[in-house]
């Protein structure tokens, strides 16, 4: 678990590119059509999107599960995100949300109340014992929680985990499947339906890159020294130049892994 120095180091850097965090991060659009296909017909939603950060995801459930029925919360520790977010979703005329600071084993809701939870890229950041156990309290009875994230092994298999130097040491937060699963598994009142993996094309230039990594797009980027993080940058730059011929055009692709639990 990551250190609370570290925590608030990050907390500070996402109030400071809050707005262009949208720009950094790379949204799937593969993951929400899987979830459209499971309760995309259900009528009205009542669902929370614990972890919403700037909203990215946010707005593509509404764009797929419709603005109309889809009526969401969005939860986060960091009010600049949740800024970010409102105007976000406020640009794009969506109206069926609400926002509110909150801690992914706390959530402000009543018991039995939700159609579903929403966990994209944040369960690493989660005690989730508590995260399980409280989704066990808010959702009813047959309906699911939504996990997408990547875990140690799709991370180790990543542009970043094979050519940034140190990144798969210092990316110690993520889950093993095993230990996700079986805590899942421990959880009274919850079961997992499917483990499904994405398979994401992806392409950039060195420079679109650097540039990510610059602004720490991952937080793992703040668990190194400043001095350590210019060499180990100047060493991926070395390293894709190696591997791909032309630099301006980077192709690759990422490995992602969405659970779909049920509340039995």
């Amino acid at each position: 678990m990551k250190s609370q120095n570290f925590i608030k180091k990050t907390q500070g850097h996402y109030a400071q590119i809050a707005d262009i965090y949208r720009s950094l991060r790379v949204t799937d659009s593969e993951p929400v059509l899987y979830i459209k296909g499971i309760i995309g017909n259900k009528g009205e939603i009542k669902a929370a999107d614990v972890g919403a950060g700037a909203g990215r995801y946010a707005r593509l459930f509404f764009e797929h599960l419709g603005k109309e029925s889809l009526f969401l919360y969005c939860y986060d520790t960091n009010e600049f995100m949740l800024e970010s977010l409102e105007q976000y979703l406020d640009d794009n005329d969506i109206r069926n949300y609400a926002t509110k600071i909150a801690m992914a084993q706390e959530l402000p809701i009543a018991d039995n109340s939700l159609d579903a939870i929403f966990c994209f890229n944040a369960i690493h950041f989660f005690n989730t014992p508590k995260f399980f156990r409280e989704s066990v309290r808010v959702l009813r009875e047959g309906s699911f929680l939504f996990i997408y994230t990547r875990t140690k092994t799709q991370s180790i298999k990543s542009i970043w985990g094979k050519h940034f130097p140190s990144f798969n040491q210092k990316e110690s937060d993520l889950y093993k499947t095993e230990r996700l699963d079986s805590e899942i598994e421990a959880t009274q009142g919850l079961e997992i339906m499917e483990k499904k993996t994405f398979t994401l094309a992806r392409e950039n230039s060195l420079e679109e890159l650097t540039e990510r990594a610059q602004s720490k797009h991952y937080s793992t980027f703040y668990l190194y020294e400043s001095q350590e993080f210019e060499r180990s940058l100047a060493k991926f730059r070395k390293n894709i130049k190696e591997s791909y011929e032309d630099p301006g055009k980077i192709k690759w692709s990422d490995e992602k892994t969405m659970y779909t639990v049920l509340k039995k």
